[in-house]
């Protein structure tokens, strides 16, 4: 049995335990970062471009929610529950760092912290530091917007390759990575290195196709991105994988919210 089809089998079994949901509500705390930079250079490893992912939406979340880095990049419909300060729709963040604090599950950058209140109230927010909030897992969305494959600056031919994927629509996690040449079936799997990091020290010759495994449904599902990077690809540059992931995992929990929070 090959490393990604065992990833695959496990997938399948843990949804298979539990009721299945699309949308799951939790009640948590979350406080906030006065600097965005905080979150945008943690343990995800998106950096400036944490930016662009969310307008400066960012949250980093507890361990159960970073889940070593598969949840990078899960997108949050947050709300805090003082319904004379906040709005009943709150803010929609992009998990960017891990967080270490054990009295709340969510930090949010000072911006998606004020988001949730109601217009002119986004002070009075800031200044209670830490509130009630519930929260759901919602697909990301990013509109005209393929996959994208960053080649790390520490990659090096022959000898490494480091690569982070960018603009994952839906809702899944990526929970392996295989890369060969163009052309080839001999696939080399990658280990995740750091949050959205995946690595290999046995880089193929020539143009590089991926196959990713990611969750979905009850199951797992493999995708595969049969032309992206090129022959001469380079460090810190970005490829267009040329496909996009929109598909919704379920998750395990009741009872379950099929609701959309409105204002």
């Amino acid at each position: 049995m090959t490393h990604s089809t065992l990833l695959l089998c496990l997938v399948s079994i843990l949804f298979s335990s539990a009721t299945a949901c699309d949308r799951c509500v939790h009640e948590a705390k979350a406080a906030y970062f006065s600097k965005a930079s905080a979150l945008s250079s943690g343990a995800c490893g998106y950096g400036s471009l944490a930016m662009e992912l969310s307008g400066g939406h960012l949250t980093a979340a507890v361990p159960t929610l970073y889940k070593d880095g598969a949840g990078c990049g899960a997108c949050f419909q947050i709300r805090c529950k003082n319904p004379t300060l906040c709005t009943k729709a709150g803010t929609r963040v992009i998990l960017t760092d891990l967080n270490h604090n054990n009295q709340t599950d969510f930090f949010l950058s000072s911006r998606a912290f004020m988001a949730m209140a109601q217009t002119g109230m986004g002070q009075q927010i800031l200044k209670l530091g830490i509130v009630d909030i519930e929260y759901k897992r919602v697909p990301c969305e990013y509109k005209n917007q393929n996959l994208a494959v960053r080649v790390e600056e520490s990659s090096k031919k022959p000898d490494y390759l480091a690569v982070q994927f960018l603009y994952q629509g839906g809702q899944t996690e990526i929970v392996a990575v295989d890369v060969a040449q163009v052309g080839s079936s001999n696939w080399s799997f990658m280990s995740r290195n750091n949050g959205t990091v995946w690595e290999t020290s046995r880089v193929p010759a020539g143009a590089l196709q991926f196959r990713l495994v990611v969750t979905a449904g009850y199951d797992g599902k493999w995708i595969w991105a049969k032309q992206v990077l090129p022959a001469d690809w380079k460090p810190g540059s970005l490829y267009d994988a040329g496909l996009q992931i929109t598909d919704i995992a379920q998750e395990g929990c009741s009872p379950c919210d099929d609701s959309i929070w409105s204002s």
